[in-house]
C-alpha cells in the first residue's frame, strides 16, 4: 500500500486549506482500513490531530484542532481528506497520512503505534 498526500503550502493565520490523501493498491479493502492524519511541529513529537475509521465512521480530532478540522473520504477515489479551517500559525507542521488495514477502536485510533503505513508528508506553513 502506498499513501500520496496532497495539498499543503503556505496560508495565512484564519486561512484554509484541504489535505488529501490518496491510497494506492487499496484494491476492494479500502472501506475497512483506519486513516489518521499526523502532525509534526518543528521539536515536538508526531501526534494525531484528525483519524477516520472507514468502516465504523469513527473519528478523531485533537483537542487543538476541534471546531477547524473535519476528516472526511470519498472511498470510490480510495483518498481521505483533512479540511482545515481557521489556521493558526501553530497549525505549522509536517502532516502525515497513515494506514491501519483494519478498523481502530476509539481507544487506539490516535496511537500512531497502531499505523502500518505512512506516506511522505506534506509541508503546511501559517503565517502572515
Amino acid at each position: 500500500l502506498q499513501l500520496v498526500e496532497s495539498g499543503g503550502g503556505l496560508v495565512q493565520p484564519g486561512g484554509s486549506l484541504r489535505l488529501s490523501c490518496t491510497a494506492s493498491e487499496a484494491g476492494f479493502g479500502f472501506d475497512y482500513y483506519t486513516i489518521g492524519w499526523f502532525r509534526q511541529a518543528p521539536g515536538k513529537e508526531r501526534e494525531g490531530i484528525s483519524c477516520l475509521n472507514l468502516r465504523d465512521g469513527i473519528t478523531y480530532i485533537a483537542d487543538s484542532v476541534k471546531g477547524r478540522f473535519t476528516v472526511y473520504s470519498d472511498t470510490a477515489r480510495n483518498t481521505v481528506y483533512v479540511q482545515m479551517t481557521a489556521l493558526k500559525p501553530e497549525d505549522t507542521g509536517l502532516y502525515y497520512c497513515a494506514a491501519a488495514p483494519y478498523p481502530l477502536t476509539e481507544y487506539e485510533i490516535s496511537d500512531r503505534r497502531q499505523y502500518d503505513y505512512w506516506g511522505q508528508g506534506t509541508q503546511v506553513a501559517v503565517s502572515s
